[in-house]
């Protein structure tokens, strides 16, 4: 093969794995919002299509005339952990975590943004009031009340964010302030379809499913129906080649899904996969294909991107109060063993004490317990350390962020 062909094989493939990192990262790509990605994506759909159906069994929708690309990344509730759960957040500065009072409207508005290509936000609100109205689990909307107005603007800024619906004319924000305020919509439909991953439509879940309750409990049953697989044999007895290829699935779904896998938190049959030497191979060479560098420890499994590209969400990092606690306080769990939440609680008070002009969020009362439970719970998000009940204990992974201090002995 030539040096020019040899360059080109290169070339595609390099491609091939910043497109399958850049999915994994954003699974909605869209082109007006990112073009250079989209055509990316596009220009490489075939080899794309194909890596996520065999190595995870996700499937990849690309749209060249429509201008997305879809990635439908599907995984049962009792294969998540607590690391792998990243909350839809609102588009505005706090960047805050969407509560089940906008998850509730995003899907009202979802299903009402259904029946017309072009709408105002005023009808849309009189829709969406009539649609919780008839429903009985639902708690109605009231959009004079502006907790009500904000929770109805940030349902449609996430949507705008995601290309289903765009402002011909008027601001969104508008209407926080003003619920009178004028706002032309274009929807796009078939963007709003995409946007639910699962591969049942609620439409299909049956009538004798456990419902969700108005507190956010429940609901097993309504989820079990929604992410059922018909692949791996659906409800119903599955074949061992089934068997297997679930296995092989859900184990690299984790690997690309949580910040570290534990070998501790596999099931039987995925500690086998990996312990074999055709399992072994088939991870490397993922990893390998898709840009990773793939570590491996008797304690688990890391994927490593070293472009940060299919990184949502980051740690170290500055930009968070919570952030820059919790690696300070792992440096003590990794030192001092197993502490209680009260001593994390005391060292994060110990720090506002100590940094008076430093998140002055957390400077008033009870300021130290709020901020070492938001460190804890990053710590727990990034796999880096464990709650079981009043103790904390560190993970191996957290080795990796331990402080070297340098001991100089008298001479």
């Amino acid at each position: 093969m030539s040096s020019l062909a040899n360059q080109l094989v290169r070339a595609e493939k390099e491609e091939i794995a910043r497109a399958i990192r850049t999915l994994l990262g954003r699974p909605l790509i869209s082109a007006h919002d990112d073009p250079a990605a989209f055509d990316l994506i596009r220009k490489r759909r075939g080899p794309l299509i194909q890596w996520f159906d065999y190595f995870c069994g996700w499937r990849l929708v690309v749209e060249p005339r429509q201008g997305y690309a879809r990635l439908v990344k599907i995984g049962p509730p009792g294969a998540r952990t607590a690391t792998a759960a990243r909350p839809a957040r609102r588009r505005r500065t706090t960047r805050a975590p969407f509560d089940r009072r906008r998850y509730t409207l995003l899907c009202l508005c979802a299903a009402e943004l259904l029946t017309s290509p072009v709408t105002t936000i005023g009808m849309l609100a009189q829709r969406v009031a009539q649609a919780a109205a008839v429903e009985p689990d639902v708690p109605a909307f009231d959009p004079v009340r502006n907790e009500e107005r904000a929770a109805f603007v940030d349902a449609l800024k996430l949507l705008e964010h995601y290309g289903a619906l765009t402002a011909m004319d008027g601001d969104t924000d508008a209407y926080l302030g003003d619920g009178e305020a004028k706002v032309l919509y274009r929807v796009d439909t078939v963007r709003v379809i995409r946007l639910l991953a699962a591969p049942v439509p609620p439409s299909r879940v049956s009538a004798e499913a456990p419902p969700f309750d108005a507190m956010g409990g429940g609901g097993a049953g309504v989820l079990e129906e929604l992410t059922t697989e018909a692949r791996y044999g659906g409800g119903g007895e599955p074949t061992d080649t089934q068997r297997n290829l679930w296995t092989r699935h859900s184990l690299i779904r984790r690997l690309l899904d949580e910040p570290v896998v534990y070998a501790a938190d596999l099931t039987p049959a995925q500690s086998a996969y990996a312990a074999s030497l055709t399992g072994r191979q088939l991870l490397r060479r993922a990893a390998e294909e898709a840009g990773f560098v793939l570590e491996e420890r008797a304690e688990g499994f890391l994927l490593v991107d070293p472009d940060a590209i299919a990184t949502d969400t980051r740690f170290p990092d500055d930009g968070s109060h919570a952030k820059v606690a919790a690696l300070l306080m792992l440096d003590l769990l990794v030192t001092s063993g197993p502490v209680t939440a009260e001593r994390l609680d005391a060292e994060a008070a110990r720090l506002l004490r100590q940094f008076p002009q430093w998140a002055k969020a957390y400077q008033s009362d009870g300021g130290g317990p709020r901020l070492a439970a938001d460190a804890l719970e990053v710590l727990t998000q990034f796999g880096l350390a464990r709650r079981s009940g009043e103790q904390v204990a560190a993970l191996p992974a957290a080795a990796r962020y331990r402080v070297e201090r340098a001991v100089q002995e008298d001479s």
